[in-house]
């Protein structure tokens, strides 16, 4: 008996915590709730760093941010209790290492961990303040947007990667190139290839501060080049980015006729009077309701031309569903 109750209760809690598909009024508050106590922590760490705010209400801010602890850890144990309903078939701790691993979770110990690593080891408050913003991070799993952003990152990790190389070596050659042509010119500006560093940071990012700048005309020739290879440059991971994410929306555009369509075929929905159900899909996945939409109207064009079809055939297609039926001719 006691048993069944405590595996009930993780049940429970797997549904309100780990189940996206979830949508019950319970659900919804537990996630709102999170939501706000994030934003407010994000508030109050904004509002911790004037001051004259935080001397004059420092017991509120400090009771507030130990309640947000205890609220964070309470939710990190549930999950990592939970979790194993995921996967019933398989070993309770391999499952929640799994989910130790994986990015929600490290973005959730992240949100918490240096309120505990400051019991052992003191920070610097403003430094610790700064930390608490991570907490922002835990957003990522209550909106599909910012969901969808993270698993562009992941899948094109390998092009950002090659990115980021490329950009170390023109860093490198640049700054080694203009301490080369400017040393002698600006010995205390180019005083070394570590300080010329700088200057090509700014440069290859296009953003230019103008506080080092080559004065020499081989110098100055080395910098309009660098520039130029800048502006390639920083074009590339937007386009990255912009490419991942049409594809991500490609993919979930087809993931989500497929379900239309198997629905369909059971004759589980009806496109036209399901609005509800359609809404469920459509938040599962991740699209817009102009996307949906779309999709929806594609479905029942294709519908109703099968239907015309096997109007003015009947033999050969199914009067329910639309799909062509073996004939005479087929054998």
């Amino acid at each position: 008996m006691i048993a069944n109750a405590w595996l009930s209760l993780r049940r429970f809690f797997y549904d309100y915590l780990h189940d996206e598909k979830n949508e019950t009024r319970l659900s919804k508050s537990i996630n709102y709730l999170l939501i706000v106590l994030i934003l407010g922590n994000v508030v109050a760490v904004l509002l911790e760093s004037v001051n004259e705010i935080y001397k004059s209400h420092q017991q509120f801010f400090d009771i507030f941010e130990n309640a947000s602890i205890a609220i964070f850890t309470a939710e990190y144990i549930l999950r990592f209790w939970c979790v194993v309903e995921a996967r019933p078939g398989q070993s309770a701790w391999k499952s929640r290492w799994q989910w130790v691993t994986s990015g929600g979770a490290i973005i959730d110990l992240l949100a918490i961990l240096p309120a505990y690593i400051n019991f052992f080891v003191h920070f610097d408050l403003r430094f610790l303040r700064i930390l608490r913003l991570l907490r922002l991070l835990k957003l990522t799993r209550y909106f599909t947007s910012l969901q969808m952003l993270l698993r562009v990152i992941e899948r094109e990790k390998g092009s950002f990667q090659a990115v980021l190389f490329i950009l170390s070596i023109l860093i490198v050659m640049a700054a080694a190139g203009v301490y080369v042509v400017e040393n002698q010119a600006q010995p205390e500006v180019y005083s070394s290839i570590p300080a010329s560093m700088w200057w090509a940071v700014v440069t290859l990012t296009t953003v230019g501060y103008g506080d080092v700048t080559p004065i020499t005309p081989l110098g100055r020739f080395l910098g309009a080049i660098i520039t130029i290879l800048g502006l390639g440059l920083a074009a590339l991971p937007a386009g990255i980015l912009a490419t991942g994410i049409a594809n991500e929306l490609e993919v979930r555009k087809q993931e989500i006729e497929i379900k239309f369509q198997e629905l369909l075929q059971s004759h589980d929905i009806n496109l036209l009077s399901d609005r509800a159900q359609i809404e469920v899909i459509r938040k599962q996945v991740g699209l817009t309701p102009e996307q949906t939409q779309d999709i929806v109207l594609k479905l029942l064009r294709e519908q109703q031309e099968k239907n015309l079809a096997a109007q003015r055939n009947p033999c050969c297609y199914c009067p329910h569903c639309g799909h062509r039926l073996p004939d005479a001719t087929d054998a």
